[in-house]
């Protein structure tokens, strides 16, 4: 039934129906429309406050899996940097020191990737500051790669000169010296054979019959192939570079000639008795950056520890050398 309204009406004391204008069923359907909007309103802030839609149910479950894999891409980087870091140590104190090479400046290593603001894009977001922070993360780590990796090719490149090296160095006997019985006179102090008088050995004698083959201790290029009735005789200078040259003096003929490059254990001539000698046997001597150095230390390819010992016994015999 509708729900009409009446009003009372003095004059004919009577109840006339009320009839509304134009105006008024405006307004009053106005605010009907204005109050459904203001109800639908706040159901659509109950909603939206504390019921998920479908989709933003499953935005959230994303953002939860993607800070989960943004918290184990932390500890991966964790457990990388330390792995780096190992690396960086052993580096640092083993294979530099090996090569006597310097460190990398730590500085350089934990220096700061460049830039005004390299994360200005990621600014703005809910979750912005793990986003950067992982970002930054990853940039330091790609960094110290970086600077391992640079670092183990220069170590390659010095483990290759090392090589050279440790061929070039004088390092094995002259003469076929096994038992070691041909060791005659070391260096030192020692009585000139046709002075007399105590005078300065600045290498090591081996006898042997003339003959018998010289080997070049090291590899390198031959400096000087002389012939001499005098001092040293007919002798061989071999430069090995980094500072070390050789020098085989009494030869009775030679196997190369000058420029030759010879390579350790090659037969570079054969052992006399000629210039000051008194015998056939093969003085030998090394230099190191221009001055004597006992031939005694530079054996280690050749000789164990017990050969090593009972060489530096021999040698250090003071008697009378044969040149």
């Amino acid at each position: 039934m509708a729900n009409i309204r009446y009003k009372f009406n003095p004059e004919s004391l009577s109840f006339d129906k009320i009839r509304l204008g134009f105006r008024a069923v405006l307004l009053r359907s106005l605010a009907y429309f204005v109050g459904s909007l203001i109800v639908a309103f706040i159901y659509y802030l109950i909603f939206a406050i504390f019921i998920d839609s479908p989709k933003e149910k499953a935005l959230k479950r994303e953002i939860e899996q993607l800070t989960i894999q943004y918290d184990l891409i932390h500890r991966e980087m964790a457990g990388l940097e330390k792995v780096i870091g190992q690396l960086q140590e052993t580096d640092d104190n083993l294979y530099r020191t090996i090569f006597e090479a310097e460190p990398i400046p730590a500085t350089l290593r934990e220096g700061g990737v460049g830039g005004v603001n390299r994360y200005k894009e990621l600014e703005g977001y809910d979750n912005s500051s793990i986003v950067i922070e992982t970002a930054k993360n990853l940039d330091r780590l790609r960094k110290k790669v970086y600077l391992q990796s640079k670092s183990f090719d220069d170590l390659i490149l010095l483990a290759k000169a090392k090589e050279e090296m440790l061929r070039s160095i004088p390092a094995i006997l002259p003469i076929s010296n096994k038992d070691l019985t041909r060791t005659a006179s070391g260096f030192g102090l020692r009585i000139h054979p046709i002075y007399k008088i105590t005078k300065f050995h600045a290498g090591m004698d081996f006898t042997a019959p003339s003959g018998t083959e010289i080997y070049v201790t090291g590899d390198g290029v031959v400096a000087a192939v002389q012939s001499s009735q005098r001092g040293l005789g007919n002798h061989i200078i071999i430069n090995h570079s980094y500072g070390y040259t050789s020098i085989y003096a009494h030869l009775d003929r030679f196997n190369v000639r000058v420029g030759q490059k010879v390579q350790r254990g090659d037969v570079i001539g054969f052992v006399g008795n000629t210039g000051s000698s008194v015998a056939p046997h093969l003085h030998y001597e090394i230099k190191l950056n221009g001055v004597n150095v006992d031939p005694v230390n530079y054996y280690f390819n050749d000789l164990s520890p017990e050969e090593y010992e009972r060489m530096i016994e021999i040698a250090s015999k003071t008697g009378q050398s044969f040149d």
